[in-house]
């Protein structure tokens, strides 16, 4: 989240900017919040009250995983528990975006079918121009569980 300097670990062979210092001053959203890690949280919180990434700078960046599918967090409930920071919490949730899952936004699905088909078609070079009526019915009939994710690689 906060990036590395060269020699700052074994492996670190150049300096890496982290996800804040790349947002340049704009918007970073942070999507899976409740996952991250009591020490992170508290360089997060430093940063927000600060203003600054020399408040957050030290070591401990986890690294951003890839892929996966989750469950949405409970936040209010890790607070409850210990697991994330209640002031982080508070500081973080001025704006709150509530994206409700695919399985229950299903005008949106053949939309989302379609554009992430003209994604590919410019990626890959092709000109695919629709699903068969058979692909539709499936597009339609399914529970989307993995949400947009499992969408794109249907």
């Amino acid at each position: 989240m906060f990036g590395y300097e060269k020699g700052a670990f074994t492996g670190a062979n150049k300096l890496t900017l982290g996800k804040v210092e790349c947002a340049e001053g704009g918007t970073l959203f942070l999507d899976e919040i409740g996952d991250l890690p009591l020490p992170l949280q508290v360089k997060l919180l430093r940063f927000l009250q600060e203003r600054s990434l020399s408040a957050s700078a030290g070591r401990g960046n986890p690294g951003r995983p890839a892929g996966g599918v989750r469950n949405p967090q409970d936040l209010p409930a890790k607070i409850r528990s210990g697991e994330f920071r209640e002031d982080l919490y508070y500081r973080m949730a001025e704006i709150n975006v509530c994206i409700p899952p695919l399985r229950e936004r299903e005008s949106d699905i053949l939309l989302l079918a379609r554009t992430i088909l003209d994604q590919m078609n410019l990626e890959l070079g092709k000109s695919m121009k629709g699903f068969t009526d058979d692909a539709l019915a499936a597009i339609e009939a399914h529970s989307w569980p993995g949400n947009v994710r499992e969408l794109r690689t249907a």
